[in-house]
């Protein structure tokens, strides 16, 4: 199963403070052992919102937001995507984590739908066309 593994933001993450050294350091250790079990797809940190933008749908109308966002517990500052066999597996790579902000920060961890989990609703047709688009990803883009 793969899980998205989002590292919440926190007031310093939104005013564009920066990891130190140490906890730079920190982090690089972590994302190599989870390499080397094969457990980290990707992983990067995010900008402040206020380098961001928010895109609103309200039926066919669009309405761009720019940021900064409030609620900073409420945004997202990084993210890994892992590939594990359960979600007690992730909860414990996470729990080897680095504190990834300096005091009290937060960690979700959320499983990512499978073809599979979407049952008959996923045509064959649509099953086909998701493997195409997953294959094309994977070569960067490129037909």
């Amino acid at each position: 199963m793969r899980c998205m593994v989002l590292v919440k933001a926190s007031k310093d993450s939104e005013a564009g403070v920066m990891p130190s050294e140490k906890l730079l350091a920190a982090m690089g250790k972590y994302n190599e052992e989870l390499m080397k079990a094969g457990v980290m797809l990707a992983g990067e940190g995010l900008h402040p919102s206020s380098k961001g933008a928010r895109v609103k749908f309200s039926g066919d109308t669009r309405t761009v937001v720019p940021g900064p966002f409030a609620g900073p517990k409420d945004l997202v500052a990084g993210f890994w995507m892992f590939k594990v066999k359960s979600l007690y597996e992730a909860i414990e790579w996470v729990k080897r984590c680095p504190n990834p902000m300096e005091g009290e920060s937060e960690i979700e961890i959320r499983p990512v739908f499978e073809a599979e989990d979407f049952g008959a609703e996923l045509t064959p047709e649509l099953r086909e066309a998701e493997k195409r688009m997953r294959a094309q990803m994977e070569r960067g883009g490129r037909r």
